[in-house]
């Protein structure tokens, strides 16, 4: 990773790329969710989008953070939450990735990030990537406990014109302990169409986080992925969030691992 500009470090002033919600709290579960916001910082302008796509599902992951708010209540969990748009810079996926700054997204073109410069690129990375990067690195390595990476996510019921009737995805990539504990919990807990690696799974380069952040640190890992339409109110995003605590808490007993903090 490229060190900051001067550009970049007066620029990173302006707006905070992500937030530690829950900073005490006390569980070995760490709650992580990527897309949580469709903010886009004023020095981007609006990337050529109008205010419904800005608004739209190809910009965030829509209730997918009132569902980690809960369910940092419900676990005592620290939260890690994107604050920028994942059309500015997707914090999932590594600089590398040629869809980390998507130049289009499903059906949308996105202008402001088409012909970017290397240095343009590199401002989208230091401002985005890296503060996201560094604080789920040293809020793993500072805890007093091992960690359990879960991170939170929410789809479109229609993607390109294709119906989606998954209700929950559970999604792992090669370190499969938490997901498969979780799925054979699923059917005793709720009549929802809880799916394995659906609506996307690690061939379509969605499970960066859980690979750098959860399986090269040995740790249990999981990603889950919401249709956004079961979590279009507060009132959805609270039982979603009992929902996969419950799944949560009872996988890790499984597997002979806990939720709470150490020692409890």
């Amino acid at each position: 990773m490229n060190i900051s500009t001067e550009q970049s470090k007066m620029q990173s002033e302006k707006f905070a790329a992500v937030e530690l919600l829950n900073q005490s709290g006390a569980s070995s579960v760490l709650l992580i969710c990527e897309h949580a916001s469709n903010f886009i910082p004023d020095e981007f302008g609006s990337l050529g989008l109008n205010e419904d796509v800005k608004k739209s599902h190809i910009a965030w992951d829509p209730g997918a953070l009132g569902v980690t708010q809960h369910l940092s209540e419900m676990l005592d969990a620290q939260a890690i939450v994107g604050c920028v748009s994942r059309l500015v810079y997707d914090c999932n996926r590594p600089p590398q990735a040629v869809d980390a700054v998507p130049v289009r997204s499903e059906i949308f073109d996105v202008p402001g990030n088409q012909n970017l410069s290397p240095l343009d690129y590199q401002n989208r990375v230091d401002l985005c990537f890296a503060p996201f990067a560094e604080m789920v690195e040293k809020t793993i390595k500072w805890s007093k406990m091992p960690r359990i990476v879960v991170t939170i996510h929410s789809f479109t019921p229609v993607y390109q014109g294709e119906i989606r009737d998954t209700d929950i995805g559970i999604l792992h990539d090669v370190d499969r302990k938490l997901a498969d504990a979780m799925l054979a919990l699923a059917p005793h807990l709720s009549p929802m169409k809880i799916e394995r690696n659906s609506p996307y799974g690690p061939e379509d380069g969605v499970t960066y986080t859980l690979k750098e952040h959860g399986i090269a640190n040995g740790l249990l890992n999981v990603m889950i992925e919401v249709r956004n339409d079961l979590v279009a109110t507060a009132d959805q995003q609270c039982k979603i969030a009992q929902l996969l605590c419950e799944l949560l808490t009872r996988s890790l007993t499984m597997l002979g691992a806990t939720s709470g903090a150490e020692g409890n």
